[in-house]
């Protein structure tokens, strides 16, 4: 009786602990959600727990003009840096993929494969749909909200 009850405890606190991840000034998040929209089009993102994430989300809502980088991705200055405090010196981006790029300051949305950069940091990944987003020509303009 004593060994299912010690189990019983271990597995509670387990999923307790893996439930209750994060822990900041803003409250306590494990995973969360933004709205891009651009125009009549709304995606969904998942952002990572980061501290560079963090601060991006802190931003929220934030409008940003963005524009087409070498036909790869879409791009937008940001109002302040981002801490990269605990981030990897680079990353490989994937389609999809939200990063911050600190030597530049600036959010970038992939759309097309790309390699790794030195100095990108993964924010999060866009749900589904960013063809929608890569096929937009010209500059735009697309409002970032926290979904609460």
């Amino acid at each position: 009786m004593k060994k299912i009850l010690f189990f019983s405890l271990i597995f509670v606190t387990f999923y307790a602990m893996t439930a209750y991840s994060g822990n900041n000034e803003a409250g306590e998040i494990s995973k969360m959600k933004i709205r891009i929209k651009v125009g009549e089009t709304v995606l969904t993102a998942t952002m990572l727990n980061t501290e560079t994430s963090r601060d991006f989300i802190a931003l929220l809502p934030l409008t940003l003009r963005m524009k087409d980088y070498s036909g790869t991705e879409k791009i937008s200055d940001l109002p302040q840096k981002l801490s990269t405090k605990n981030a990897p010196s680079g990353c490989d981006p994937l389609v999809g993929d939200i990063t911050y790029y600190s030597p530049w300051g600036n959010l970038a949305i992939f759309y097309k494969d790309f390699g790794y950069s030195k100095g990108l940091v993964k924010l999060g990944s866009i749900d589904g749909g960013i063809e929608q987003l890569g096929s937009i020509k010209g500059d735009f303009e697309a409002v970032f909200e926290s979904i609460e």
